[in-house]
């Protein structure tokens, strides 16, 4: 028996066919990989699968009953979703085991103690350091990630699991273990949806992969007998060069930052400078303080001591209105929740920090506003239905373009991308890729990256900054170093500084 089996599935919203005639099966015992660019599909499909959407058309067969018919089979489907969706204020293990069954009551209320004795042994088999009384919000985004994974899968009732890009904030470590359980998945007869970017994640863990392009299911194979190149071709209906780089040409000699030994909460005593036009990588674990140091940078946490100049003027007491007004613009790692104001529209998003701009007298005129709005969305290729729509209903990637157009309006002089293109596709990424080398090579603009990706930051990246543990581990000239050296860096394998010069 199959464990889901799904037949003609198709999907519309008002003036959108989100998903056409869409055809699936899930075993037991393997792993189905759904992969497609953002807005193909993917998100609509396995909100289907979860009982959140009922199809327009077709049928949805869980563990051989009609799920339109017997609704409480969606409990069967333990789901992993791609943002984090906890409760911040409350505890690991309140969030490991909400909603509480009858097990951890005593006397109609929760027993802590039972709580905790239960959620223990689940912590430590899925390698989660936090305590189960440590409050959620105050334990890493990665820690945060591993819990969502133990909070679907604790569930002894689950037959199949839903992995909606799990790795997007686990350090490389956690992945393997991540794999891992997946692999303990396999073996108990589970079926395993894996949604994942990283196509070299999808070759690692999948048996079966369906390919979805503009609502349509285009491709579908066994892992085991198709190819990267294939898969990638089928996703954006056109070939990319995964080996191309962005690095942008013609770097000028003029510095146009210098930070200079500041010690901050996660950092210690961190140098460097950034040329006009240049692209800058931050690499690390994640924890070692690379958003750290750049959010002190911009001015939102405070630094204890040495000193930042901008353009050769020493920046005392930053904060980010100041960065701003000196053209320091910082994008968040955390797009949805610090990047845009989901309940808004494009318009609005994209005009919400330049309304000085675009004001007649005490009003906002909504002729400039509109005509910005426009110049945005065309400049940028931003897929959208208008101006008008909620931004929230956009794909990741064309939100990041909505965020980088707006900052780009500001007329910058130096961007901060924390994790750019974190839960983005392959065809959008080369966008973004594209869009970072443009701005610096003809606008002279410079960046500093942030990203957990290394492939990303060689393809990107004039030079890399190595942070271990707080510390400046390494700084690479791109022309002459390796992967390798960047890697045994990022895990503190060589503790001397390493300065490579052109």
């Amino acid at each position: 028996m199959l464990a889901v089996e799904a037949k003609g599935i198709s999907k519309s919203f008002p003036g959108c066919l989100a998903l056409n005639n869409i055809n699936m099966e899930l075993e037991r015992g393997k792993v189905h990989c759904i992969v497609g660019e953002n807005g193909a599909g993917k998100s609509t499909l396995i909100k289907i699968l979860t009982g959140v959407y009922h199809p327009s058309q077709g049928s949805i067969f869980i563990l051989g009953q009609d799920a339109s018919k017997e609704m409480k089979i969606f409990r069967k489907i333990g789901y992993v979703p791609q943002e984090i969706e906890l409760f911040p204020s409350l505890t690991v293990a309140e969030n490991l085991f909400l909603p509480f069954n009858s097990s951890i009551y005593k006397n109609r209320f929760v027993s802590r103690k039972v709580l905790e004795k239960q959620a223990l042994p689940i912590l430590e088999k899925y390698h989660i350091k936090a305590g189960p009384n440590d409050v959620v919000d105050e334990i890493s985004i990665s820690e945060q990630q591993l819990l969502q994974i133990a909070h679907a899968i604790a569930d002894d009732n689950s037959e199949i699991i839903l992995f909606d890009e799990p790795t997007t904030s686990l350090v490389s470590s956690d992945i393997m273990k991540l794999f891992e359980v997946i692999e303990e998945l396999k073996k108990a007869n589970k079926a395993v949806v894996f949604i994942s970017h990283k196509l070299e994640e999808v070759f690692a863990v999948g048996d079966e992969i369906t390919i979805l392009r503009n609502g349509v299911q285009v491709g579908n194979a066994l892992v085991k007998e198709c190819s990267m190149d294939w898969v990638i071709e089928k996703m954006v209906g056109q070939e990319i060069d995964p080996a191309a780089k962005y690095r942008p040409v013609g770097v000028a000699s003029s510095t146009i930052l210098k930070v200079n030994n500041i010690t901050g909460k996660g950092f210690r005593n961190i140098s460097f400078e950034l040329k006009e036009g240049e692209i800058l990588g931050f690499a690390g674990l994640v924890g070692a303080g690379r958003s750290e140091i750049v959010q002190a940078i911009f001015g939102y946490k405070p630094f204890w001591s040495g000193s930042i100049e901008l353009s050769d003027k020493k920046i005392t007491s930053p904060n980010p209105a100041t960065a701003i007004r000196n053209g320091v613009l910082y994008l968040p790692e955390a797009r949805k929740q610090q990047g845009i104001f989901p309940n808004l529209s494009v318009l609005e998003n994209i005009s919400m920090i330049l309304l000085e701009k675009l004001r007649n007298l005490f009003l906002v005129s909504s002729r400039k506003e509109t005509a910005l709005g426009a110049q945005v969305l065309k400049t940028y290729n931003i897929k959208a239905e208008s101006l008008a729509q909620k931004i929230m209903f956009l794909s990741g990637g064309n939100q990041q373009k909505v965020i980088i157009g707006r900052a780009m309006s500001r007329i910058p002089r130096i961007l901060i991308f924390d994790e750019p293109t974190k839960g983005i596709d392959i065809g959008a990424k080369a966008e973004i890729y594209r869009l970072m080398k443009e701005i610096t090579e003809k606008e002279k603009i410079s960046i500093i990256l942030i990203s957990s990706e290394i492939d990303e930051l060689i393809k990107c990246s004039n030079r890399i900054l190595v942070v271990y543990n707080g510390e400046k581990a390494g700084e690479f000239q791109m022309e002459a170093t390796n992967r390798t050296d960047i890697i045994a860096a990022m895990i503190g394998s060589d503790q001397t500084i390493k300065e490579r010069e052109i």
